[in-house]
């Protein structure tokens, strides 16, 4: 008989399965994907706004059209039945579906993503609906009107509240179709990329706005999930979650001060959500890190109450660890108050087009430390992917071994993590399509599926056939 070697991602030579009922997907942003960004009443988001600011996205581009998916919407489902996902996870336009960010809901928009859950449901599709993957109306981040509380983006009260009334409008529209409602998709960009370091919309480079941004979008989430559970049908299965992207942290020296570093960052991008989401609180060290910046004032008695209500899920985005040391970090940083105290030093090993380590180690503690800190929350992995330099060769066929062999090590540490005790319960590819790659425009490709732009053909790539069979035998082999 012959001998069969250990699988050097699993150590096991048995095939990789995962439990029954494990939830197999891909994932999308609306602006990334829909493009009709004038079209049915949609009106500018940040994003549009951004993306025609000389210099602030890659070769001009804009998601004007990006991947034509609102035109296109059958073709695309089309792709995720053939790839046999069992999700679809997707994001809602805000400025699609409520143009101004307040009022009532655009009839029009909502038709689009009537469509969108009824033809999933028709292919055998779980919907998982994103309330805000980035797109604020722009009206809401503008300076306010006279005589008007909405304005100022994310650092205003106010902006929370008219997410809490889009929630509903949008619960109250799909509630009885969409399995799995998300709130905010990675708010910590939003936060920090949008208003701190100023390399996301809307370009704003002031840390203290972006505290504020935090404590406001995480008061957006609790007042959604409240707005969402009473715009549901009695009696709905559907689950609410949030989605965070958490910093898988490694300090460079097992030093004190290394760990110190380890400590601020954890604060500022992972605590600031977790501790507030889960616990009811504000991490104390950030509160002291950050004093020169603001004294947190805009807590209000009852907000953390709000932020805290229960929620059926936590997502986590994962694409590779971050390495810190004391010492200093670029300016302007999306850390506020570890400018002076943090380096950030790049992680050993081979690298994706975005010029990120490849290690699945960092999903692994991610969900084992979530599986340690919040026992008994089930698990989600909601974006995993990468980026390589992919193009149709001349038969039309497109390989990405690189973006393969990236999958197949992160899938078996999900595995490996559910084995040791971490309750997660599906994995989303990052991304469906090839697509714009925010303030990188079209110059990187994520997707499993290739999107040739100039004519908006789409090609399955050799990882799309791969998950395929991930998806069909349920694991690795």
């Amino acid at each position: 008989m012959t001998a069969v070697d250990a699988h050097p991602l699993t150590g096991t030579a048995a095939p990789v399965r995962f439990p029954t009922g494990f939830r197999w997907g891909t994932a999308t942003a609306a602006y990334q994907i829909e493009g009709a960004a004038t079209e049915d009443g949609r009106t500018p988001s940040i994003w549009d706004t951004f993306s025609r600011t000389p210099g602030k996205v890659r070769n001009g581009d804009t998601g004007d059209i990006a991947a034509d998916h609102y035109h296109r919407l059958d073709e695309d489902i089309a792709l995720l039945k053939e790839v046999g996902v069992t999700d679809y996870r997707f994001s809602v336009s805000w400025p699609r579906v409520q143009p101004t960010g307040q009022g009532p809901a655009s009839q029009r928009g909502l038709d689009f993503y009537r469509r969108l859950v009824d033809s999933l449901l028709e292919a055998g599709i779980r919907p998982v609906a994103t309330l805000y993957h980035w797109d604020l109306p722009q009206e809401l981040e503008s300076p306010p009107a006279a005589g008007s509380t909405a304005g100022g983006g994310w650092p205003e009260r106010d902006t929370a509240e008219r997410f809490a009334e889009y929630a509903h409008l949008v619960g109250a529209a799909l509630g009885d179709r969409v399995a799995t409602w998300t709130t905010l998709n990675e708010p910590w960009c939003a936060a920090f990329l949008g208003y701190a370091s100023g390399v996301h919309a809307p370009g704003r480079t002031d840390p203290a706005a972006a505290l504020r941004a935090a404590h406001h979008l995480n008061l957006a989430h609790g007042l959604a999930t409240r707005a969402l559970r009473a715009a549901l049908p009695a009696g709905s299965p559907a689950e609410l979650s949030l989605t965070l992207n958490l910093h898988a942290l490694r300090p460079l020296h097992d030093t004190p001060a290394d760990r110190d570093a380890v400590r601020r960052i954890d604060a500022v991008a992972n605590r600031v959500f977790l501790d507030p989401v889960f616990h009811g609180r504000l991490p104390e060290d950030l509160v002291e890190d950050t004093a020169a910046l603001t004294d947190w004032a805009f807590v209000r008695d009852g907000d953390l109450e709000t932020i805290s209500a229960p929620i059926d899920s936590l997502g986590i985005n994962y694409y590779n660890p971050t390495v810190v040391t004391a010492g200093t970090s670029d300016t302007p940083s999306p850390y506020p108050g570890t400018a002076d105290r943090v380096g950030f030093v790049p992680a050993p090993g081979p690298r994706t087009a975005m010029d990120w380590p490849v290690d699945a180690d960092g999903l692994y503690e991610l969900l084992t430390r979530l599986r340690d800190e919040l026992p008994g929350t089930p698990l989600m992995v909601t974006e995993n992917g990468a980026a390589y330099d992919d193009y149709a060769d001349p038969s039309g066929a497109v390989h990405d071994p690189e973006r393969v062999a990236y999958l197949r090590s992160h899938i078996a540490a999900v595995h490996r993590a559910i084995e040791d005790g971490a309750p997660v319960g599906g994995y989303f590819l990052w991304s469906l399509l090839d697509n714009f790659e925010w303030a990188y425009g079209y110059s990187k490709r994520f997707g499993v599926v290739h999107v040739d732009f100039a004519t908006q053909r789409r090609t399955l790539k050799d990882s799309a056939r791969w998950y395929a069979q991930v998806i069909g035998r349920g694991g690795l082999d």
